[in-house]
């Protein structure tokens, strides 16, 4: 029998809580839905006013995957959607504005993913992101390498850089921004790329051809495109092990010598949280966020 619990106020049937989903660890769904709710004072400022992509992975990361942006059968009445525009369409997204429906979409097992801008402004980023991924046999610790350099260019136009893990093999950094048309920051974005390859041409490539990213780090500028979505901070993702896209410290990114440093699984993040806070709060911070330079605009 499924049990239903209540959460403040909305009656949610939370299924197959003793389902272990990650073999190598023995975590469970109900281990997950825990980690879900212990963390939402962290998750749902980053995941409010975001139409989210779910990558649904019920059977664990050994089992089907899939992708889906749709509203999917069976949602609540009472969970929020946002009309979203797609190519040739408009179609709706699912908003996880409060506990109650991160509980119901945690109960689908699902990495949680969103894009650089909000609801009530498609296509208009207020955050920029660089996906740093390596290539092997690069690690995470070349990503750090390569995190350092793209921070000094940023800061040098002004702007402030955060990190964090993919929960993956990588590290992401997000800036905060004026509202800006995704398609401008992209350009940014790429300008940066390109830039750090010619710099660094033994550490860096922007292209994602593979015959070109072995032994480097793949500055992805392309997740600033309006169509586009990054894992969300603080979102479990589908690996063999619980591991989590956790905001990270400049320190840690400077220190770290070995990979196994920036790996952090579920049972990290409440100390983290503890130590720390949410390490990209100033995402939110309406003094940091910052126009492109002008040589972006063209």
């Amino acid at each position: 029998m499924t049990p239903i619990t209540e959460v403040e106020g909305r009656r949610l049937a939370l299924s197959n809580l003793e389902k272990v989903l990650y073999p190598a660890s023995g975590f469970t769904k109900g281990e997950l839905l825990h980690y879900y709710a212990s963390t939402a004072g962290a998750l749902l400022p980053h995941l409010s006013d975001r139409p989210v992509s779910f990558l649904r992975y019920p059977d664990g990361p050994d089992g089907q995957r899939f992708f889906t942006k749709n509203v999917p059968p069976g949602t609540p009445e009472w969970v929020r959607t946002a009309e979203v525009p797609r190519s040739d369409k408009t179609a709706r997204q699912i908003l996880v504005q409060d506990l109650p429906s991160l509980m119901w979409a945690a109960n689908l097992v699902t990495e949680f993913h969103t894009p650089q801008w909000r609801a009530d402004a498609p296509k208009y980023a207020d955050r920029l992101v660089l996906d740093l991924d390596p290539g092997p046999p690069a690690t995470v610790v070349e990503c750090c390498r390569a995190a350092l350099h793209l921070r000094e260019r940023m800061t040098a136009d002004g702007l402030h850089a955060y990190a964090k893990t993919s929960g993956s093999k990588g590290l992401h950094l997000l800036v905060p921004l004026e509202p800006t048309p995704c398609e401008r920051v992209t350009g940014y974005a790429k300008e940066l790329a390109v830039e750090a390859e010619r710099e660094l041409p033994a550490l860096v490539v922007h292209r994602m051809t593979r015959s070109l990213r072995p032994g480097k780090v793949f500055v992805d500028f392309s997740q600033n495109a309006a169509a586009k979505t990054t894992a969300t901070p603080y979102t479990l993702r589908a690996r063999p092990e619980p591991t989590v896209s956790t905001p990270v410290t400049w320190e840690e990114i400077e220190d770290c010598a070995d990979p196994g440093q920036l790996v952090f699984t579920a049972d990290d993040i409440a100390p983290r949280l503890r130590r720390h806070g949410d390490l990209l709060a100033p995402l939110f911070d309406p003094d940091l966020a910052r126009p492109l330079p002008a040589r972006a605009a063209r």
